[in-house]
């Protein structure tokens, strides 16, 4: 039985009823910070600029989270996507190494919403979205990366199909073909890393609408290749030729082991491959009082394929161009942690990131391989701080802070969530979105996608 057709067989039927509900109960919290980013998102230029070019397509009914805009349905899943990761704090499966909740909630919303169908059904959707997308980036033995290819991408597209195909019903033949229709659509490059374009923050959203088409043609009688992983011009065999692969584990323990519960929430809005670092400075900075003057020199050890993402290319590492090079700027994330006590989004603003003080930190900074890493099963960190003194301060975080192995818990999340909104929204609103979330699919309060969708837009 082809990898397609086992995934299908378990999404096809399956119900609220066999998702376990500490995972429920989880997934909603995943939600809850999705949803407080995209709200948070919202104010940046990035935001406004994808609204209009979404809107010159034509105006939709689908509610934007976050946003008074109303978009077609597909249209509306590509902003949702972008709002949810546009600030690059939202989850991120660890061993997949892929931003799960930027794509399958959007396609889940969407694909609920046109169907008109209840919450109960699009929080299943979203939670088999999520066990597909991470399921795929596992396979994938975290080379996708060190090829150039963005994971989020290509497995979020995987994982839409499967969201947008159980909220609409697809039988188990046309789940099949979903997925064999989505490989064609399936796309991401790092690229954006040579000079900070915009194009990741597009990955979720496009993978999310390319879901919910692929799932509408399997609908009508499209079909698709049964093989589109393990085949010979499938996923694998064509985005990682000659590297170890892992495509059984695309179906390996669906419905059975719940990888949304894996799923790590971020606890700075920086990529996660640098959070392991950010803690290590702040702890160092704490423990022996260290300021900026102190510093004589920062060694830090990265496991060189997540190294080519934070550590490369060095001039827009050492001195970022913009916010969005600064997120993937290990010698920024780390000279600005020990200098400001901290990482906030505050810390990406322009001011911040022309701080002479923090930029010539970065110049302090040695980057080596680090042969102990725990990558891709954690993103480890060790940092080294040698000072005018001429001690010696090292310290090494092995598996990253919000990793499932340390958790932030569901307080945690709703104390995120409410700093997303701070900005941006009124309390009654941040009240309204909290109870809308945090009651989503359950039975005693079950209602429509779309009255939830509203409760998550811009009044």
């Amino acid at each position: 039985m082809s990898l397609a057709r086992q995934v299908a067989d378990v999404v096809a039927r399956t119900t609220s009823d066999d998702v376990p509900t500490p995972v429920l109960d989880r997934a909603r919290h995943l939600v809850l910070d999705a949803v407080g980013l995209a709200f948070a998102a919202s104010a940046h230029p990035f935001a406004d600029t994808a609204a209009q070019a979404l809107g010159s397509f034509g105006p939709g009914d689908v509610p934007v989270l976050g946003s008074k805009t109303r978009l077609p349905a597909r249209d509306a899943a590509v902003l949702n996507g972008v709002l949810v990761h546009g600030l690059d704090f939202d989850d991120t499966h660890i061993g997949a190494v892929t931003h799960v909740s930027a794509s399958a909630l959007p396609a889940a919303i969407s694909a609920a919403v046109a169907a008109d169908a209840s919450t109960r059904d699009l929080l299943l959707g979203y939670v088999l979205g999520v066990e597909v997308a991470a399921r795929v980036g596992l396979a994938g033995a975290g080379a996708f990366h060190d090829l150039g290819f963005h994971p989020t991408a290509l497995a979020g597209a995987f994982g839409s199909a499967v969201a947008a195909g159980s909220v609409t019903g697809l039988a188990e033949d046309q789940l099949v073909a979903a997925q064999g229709v989505v490989g064609s659509m399936a796309a991401g490059l790092l690229e954006f890393l040579e000079d900070g374009s915009w194009t990741k923050r597009l990955h979720p959203g496009w993978a999310a609408q390319s879901g919910i088409t692929a799932a509408a043609f399997a609908k009508a009688g499209w079909s698709g290749p049964e093989a589109v992983y393990e085949g010979r011009f499938g996923l694998f065999a064509t985005h990682l030729a000659g590297r170890e692969t892992h495509p059984e584990l695309v179906a390996a323990g669906l419905g059975e082991r719940w990888e949304t519960a894996e799923t790590a929430v971020k606890p700075y809005p920086i990529c996660h491959f640098a959070h392991a670092f950010a803690d290590a400075v702040l702890l160092l900075r704490e423990q022996h009082d260290l300021r900026t003057e102190d510093v004589a020199a920062i060694r830090c050890a990265i496991h060189p394929v997540p190294g080519k993402v934070v550590c490369e290319p060095a001039a827009a590492k050492w001195e970022p161009r913009d916010e969005y090079d600064a997120k993937f700027s290990l010698p920024y994330v780390v000279s600005t942690a020990l200098a400001c006590g901290r990482f906030t989004l505050a810390e990406l603003e322009d001011d911040a990131l022309r701080d002479p003080e923090v930029l010539a930190l970065a110049r302090k900074v040695e980057v080596v391989p680090d042969p102990d890493s725990a990558f891709p099963a954690a993103y480890s960190g060790w940092v080294q701080i040698t000072t005018t003194d001429g001690r010696v301060l090292t310290h090494r975080e092995q598996v990253n802070r919000g990793h499932a192995d340390r958790p932030l818990t569901d307080d945690d999340v709703v104390t995120k969530f409410r700093g997303s909104m701070a900005p941006v929204a009124d309390e009654a609103t941040t009240e309204r979105v909290l109870a809308a979330v945090l009651s989503l699919g359950r039975e005693a309060t079950d209602t429509s996608a779309r009255t939830f969708a509203e409760a998550c837009a811009a009044g």
